[in-house]
């Protein structure tokens, strides 16, 4: 489990194919950026982008996680040299800032609008139809792997539009700030509102 809170921006610096052919994922050997590796365990859970890798090495400075082909399907800048969003699985012992994630990509999202407003910056993102029924008022989503509040929710036929108000913080020490309209964003929705539909759905089955 993480909270959504970054940590740090670390960033891929090699992407090695996996023996298998085509349906083969890739190795992603990443620099931990500000990240502390002392407490890091082969075996740990690290959430880049927001998905959630498990840790194959490690040395003082960065971490190798496997990514397979599934999860590339399923995910956006994985494959890729670039900057990525660090958290380190949460513990009893830390505080909730965020909000419970579970470090699985269930969607992808497209920006539609990223621009500033007074001290702060409108995000707005197209979510998939499927996802449209977690996304609520004051709910909320994650986003690369950062956890944000929906701010307006407006639906349409092929989905619906979510628009955040980023903060000056928020954009200093997460990767949200090289996002651009056309960009696309792994998505995770809220783990209450998952549980609350499968509750639904049995009542209306009994």
């Amino acid at each position: 489990m993480f909270t959504g809170i970054v940590a740090a921006v670390g960033k891929i610096k090699t992407v090695t194919p996996l023996e298998g052919g085509a349906e083969a994922g890739v190795r992603l050997d990443v620099d931990a950026g500000g990240l502390s590796m002392a407490d890091v365990g082969l075996g740990d859970s690290i959430a880049l982008n927001g998905a959630c890798m498990t840790v194959v090495e490690k040395t003082a400075t960065g971490f190798t996680v496997d990514v397979s082909r599934e999860s590339l399907n399923k995910t956006v800048g994985l494959d890729t040299t670039t900057e990525v969003n660090l958290e380190k699985a949460l513990t009893l012992a830390e505080r909730l800032g965020g909000h419970l994630v579970s470090g699985h990509v269930d969607g992808l999202g497209v920006v539609r609008k990223f621009e500033p407003v007074g001290e702060s910056h409108e995000l707005v993102i197209e979510a998939p139809r499927d996802l449209a029924k977690y996304l609520a008022y004051k709910g909320s989503v994650v986003v690369n792997g950062v956890s944000l509040t929906v701010n307006r929710v407006e639906d349409s036929a092929s989905g619906c539009q979510f628009s955040i108000n980023l903060i000056p913080h928020t954009i200093q020490v997460t990767t949200l700030k090289h996002l651009k309209a056309g960009s696309k964003v792994n998505l995770e929705i809220d783990l209450i509102a998952r549980y609350v539909e499968r509750m639904l759905s049995l009542n209306k089955v009994g």
